[in-house]
């Protein structure tokens, strides 16, 4: 009925986030050495690995994820994109090449999500419409939690922005979040002076002074995309393998 119906029902909405210590022998008055955990309804957790499982399936029938993408996607893990990126970089070594690895760090990535671009990229990136949009929609939205310590308990706050901490859907929804991101960096290679199908590029040494310049312009278009704090660094692998940092921004 849910599903036929599109609407998730607000009962299974409510998470009960419980402070734990990160480990054990931290200081237990300091609060930043407590992890909350998200406990949402087991019945919410079965119908949203129904959804997961057909939109998944669909996914990958439409070639809807990223061509590079590894993290959260079935088959694929951070071995896969190790091993893409060790094996450029000895293809580069050997044909006298420097290669260059940007690394972007979204803080709190999850806790930023803005559901009306996630629903927008749902519609217009994935192409999921009627029902199965209204579903998703009614799964992200008006939702609640509260903090429960031992026989305390919290008001009920209401959960405005982000991908709840705890969903079976979470990740996947993420990953279809930052869909722009890979086309955007393609976009790029102009300003880049280099073939850069991800957040990678092999270059001459002669190139270097000129990526490195042009890099600012190409970091302002990914704050665009996503408006989170990033860290961003940039490493230099020369034929030796030694690494040397060359700082681009710290924002």
């Amino acid at each position: 009925m849910s599903l036929q119906s599109g609407i998730f029902p607000e009962a299974l909405k409510t998470a009960v986030i419980k402070p734990l210590l990160k480990k054990s022998g931290l200081d237990p008055i300091v609060l930043n050495n407590y992890r909350p955990i998200s406990n949402l309804p087991f019945l919410g957790k079965v119908l949203e690995k129904v959804v997961y499982q057909q939109l998944t399936d669909f996914l990958l029938l439409s070639n809807s994820f990223d061509v590079f993408q590894s993290g959260f996607r079935p088959h694929h893990s951070t071995e896969t994109a190790l091993i893409k990126v060790t094996n450029d970089i000895r293809l580069n070594t050997d044909d006298g090449k420097v290669s260059v690895l940007i690394l972007l760090d979204l803080s709190a990535a999850f806790d930023t999500v803005d559901h009306g671009i996630l629903l927008h990229r749902l519609q217009d990136w994935v192409g999921i419409s009627g029902s199965a949009l209204s579903w998703l929609k009614s799964h992200l939205e008006h939702r609640k939690y509260f903090v429960e310590i031992g026989s305390c308990v919290s008001d009920y706050m209401a959960l405005t922005c982000g991908v709840p901490q705890g969903l079976i859907l979470g990740p996947l929804l993420f990953n279809l979040y930052m869909l722009p991101l890979g086309q955007l960096i393609r976009t790029k290679e102009d300003d880049l002076k280099a073939a850069f199908p991800t957040t990678w590029a092999s270059i001459t040494p002669r190139q270097l002074h000129r990526l490195t310049a042009s890099m600012p312009k190409c970091i302002g278009a990914v704050f665009q995309v996503k408006g989170s704090p990033t860290k961003i660094s940039m490493h230099r692998y020369e034929q030796d393998f030694q690494k040397s940092d060359i700082c681009v921004g710290n924002i």
